[in-house]
């Protein structure tokens, strides 16, 4: 009888165990050395956008760091984007099978963090005198804790940890048709506003027959946005307008935003604005003379201008035309604001903590100069450490300005030198479990009112009203849990999770009452 108890006692606790969902690790604890008489294979997993300079690039840092750590092999996985890296992260939860390093962005990690002890918080890490930043045991020059650029180490720090680790840094700049805008007869201000935006746009919509006065072609997008997440984002931000907080509320659809929509809309019904999900790549529209503002990230300017180093247009296409570099239209031109963006890095726990610890040593040979210059010179990326910034390789580099049409290719420094000069200008949203969710969204009420006034729909409150709705609907924004202190919190059980387990605990204890009361009968019976 005591046999058959302990046998649905068992069969209970898994039952339950299989409700709650992976494995967990125990939460990591620092070895006291590196063990160098084991040998360890560990997983990085990249995106490289089919760049085969940055791949090489990695390549060559994980062949550095093997000859200096001989027992810690690096195996790499690229990616071409950085969602198909967060859906593989997510499926390897549940079967622990997650890289040891990931390339990813806070939003993620803040996804990543729903499962217990899946991410290694690297509060200690960074000041430990032997293996932190710098330690007195990394076999190479590492920087400090306080030679990462503090804004940007900051963006990683969220649910009360640092979870992350910054790797490269970009912000958003409106590449312009300088030609175009004078003809146009206006002049283009160094801080361009969303008014002066609007207006050249518009005015720009001028046709000669059948072809537009201004480029003499049939086709002319004047304005087109990259990514409409981080245009909503920005907007918002520089009104001083709600989107959310780190305790998970959302604040994103409020008047402001209303406001917002409205004039995206009566542009967009014009034919004056568009955005890279309708229309397609903006370098493409302005490296042909057919878009006139184009905004992208300081990482995508190796493609913008007549003379970019990389071109996914026809030379017959091109057209020759002097192009400006700025910062992303402004509602106030005195206090400028933009975007801080860029991968950062995360380090995931493992039953090892030896492995952890070979991990942690990579993840920080990533940051040492010779990979931060090496990568940043590949696109219109910013080193995250000053160390890095103001070694005299990067200075020279910066320095080099227009000497060739590749790694000093003009408009990819100014570009650089853009979110260097603005730093301190740049922010992030808070970071929590839905945030990505909410980003998305951001994006996909401009996409939807610009798809929506080519359709000929009339963009007015009813309609926002119910796109308000139908986003907070397609994006489960209702369904965040919110954490009063900003740290990690998921809440109560759904209701109905709490009743079927319930009713599973209920089941179990009729079937242990029916078999003691069986087994009293028979003993009552045998005497």
């Amino acid at each position: 009888m005591k046999r058959r108890i302990s046998v649905l006692l068992l069969m209970l606790a898994l039952l339950l165990s299989g409700c709650h969902g992976a494995r967990e690790h125990s939460s990591f604890q620092l070895p006291q050395a590196l063990d160098t008489s084991r040998d360890f294979t560990i997983t990085f997993w990249a995106k490289n956008d089919t760049n085969i300079t940055q791949a090489n690039i990695y390549r060559q840092a994980i062949a550095e760091f093997h000859e200096l750590y001989p027992n810690i092999t690096v195996e790499m996985r690229l990616y071409t984007d950085y969602g198909r890296i967060y859906n593989d992260v997510i499926t390897n939860i549940a079967t622990a099978t997650t890289p040891n390093v990931c390339i990813t962005y806070p939003d993620h990690i803040a996804t990543y963090l729903t499962g217990e002890n899946v991410v290694v918080p690297l509060d200690d890490l960074l000041t430990d005198e032997n293996y932190g930043l710098g330690g007195s045991k990394v076999n190479f020059d590492a920087p400090t804790r306080d030679e990462i650029v503090p804004k940007f180490l900051q963006e990683c720090n969220f649910a009360g940890h640092q979870y992350a680790l910054p790797y490269m840094r970009s912000t958003e700049a409106c590449y312009v048709n300088k030609d175009y805008v004078e003809k146009l007869g206006f002049t283009l201000p160094e801080v361009l506003t969303w008014d002066f935006v609007w207006q050249v746009s518009e005015a720009a919509m001028e046709k000669d027959g059948d072809v537009f006065k201004v480029n003499g072609q049939k086709v002319l997008i004047p304005f087109i946005y990259k990514s409409t997440d981080n245009m909503m984002i920005q907007m918002l931000h520089q009104l001083g307008a709600d989107y959310s907080d780190s305790t998970g509320r959302i604040g994103l659809f409020n008047d402001d935003t209303r406001e917002i929509l409205k004039t995206v809309a009566a542009h967009a019904k014009t034919r004056a604005f568009s955005t890279f999900a309708i229309s397609s790549y903006p370098a493409n529209f302005l490296n042909a003379g057919q878009c006139i503002f184009a905004v992208d990230s300081t990482a995508g300017s190796t493609w913008m201008g007549s003379h970019a180093p990389l071109l996914d247009i026809s030379a017959d296409s091109l057209v020759e035309f002097e192009t400006a570099v700025r910062p992303v239209p402004q509602y106030d031109p005195e206090h400028p604001s933009m975007i801080s963006q860029g991968p950062s890095m995360c380090l995931f726990n493992k039953d090892d903590p030896q492995e952890v610890l070979a991990s942690w040593l990579f993840m920080q040979y990533l940051l040492s100069d010779s990979v931060q210059i090496r990568y940043s010179c590949t696109e219109g990326y910013v080193p995250v450490t000053t160390k890095a910034q103001q070694s005299e390789e990067y200075q020279d580099y910066l320095s080099r300005e227009g000497e060739d049409e590749s790694e000093h290719y003009w408009v990819k420094l100014e570009a650089v030198k853009l979110l260097l000069n603005n730093t301190e200008n740049t922010f992030t949203t808070p970071v929590f479990n839905g945030s990505a969710s909410l980003r998305n969204a951001a994006g996909e009420l401009i996409e939807n009112v610009t798809k929506s006034v080519r359709r000929k729909k009339t963009v007015d409150d009813d309609f926002i009203t119910a796109l308000y709705a139908d986003t907070r609907s397609l994006y489960r924004l209702d369904q965040i849990q919110q954490s009063g202190d900003g740290s990690r919190d998921l809440g109560p059980l759904p209701a109905e999770a709490v009743a079927l387990l319930a009713a599973l605990a209920a089941c179990w204890v009729g079937i242990l009452t029916y078999l003691i009361v069986q087994g009293v009968k028979r003993r009552k019976k045998k005497r």
